[in-house]
């Protein structure tokens, strides 16, 4: 089955990334360097077992739009959106024996150097069977 693991961020750690300073340090560029490097091997190792099947990582919220429909008229909203802290900033979809195996997975991807960073896993869906 597949599973996709869900990473997510926020503005300021995207700021903190690209160097720039706010209620939190900024990163060094060697810092970002390794956390590339950490995530490039568990992607690396996932695809040497054949469990991989893709994984991206998403711009800064303040790339993003939000589109509503109200009264059938598009509403766009710029990101990064006040009411939400945290947003999506990658994932990783893996096709493994198990949940457990994927939650293992899912553990790699979190950076123990960061206290209260998560991510979420979720099977994915292949037909209307798995919806219940």
């Amino acid at each position: 089955m597949k599973y996709m693991i869900m990473l997510y961020g926020s503005q300021r750690d995207y700021d903190a990334m690209a160097g720039h300073s706010s209620d939190r340090p900024a990163m060094t560029a060697e810092q970002v360097a390794a956390m590339h490097a950490h995530m490039g091997k568990v992607h690396q190792d996932l695809a040497d077992a054949g469990e991989l099947v893709d994984a991206q990582g998403l711009t800064a919220p303040v790339h993003a739009r939000r589109v509503q429909l109200r009264d059938g008229t598009p509403m766009i909203t710029d990101g990064p959106y006040p009411e939400t802290q945290e947003v999506l900033a990658g994932y990783t979809v893996v096709e493994c024996a198990s949940f457990d195996r994927a939650v293992e997975i899912a553990a790699t991807l979190v950076n123990p150097d960061n206290p209260g960073e998560y991510v979420d896993v979720r099977p994915v869906a292949e037909g209307v069977d798995d919806l219940a």
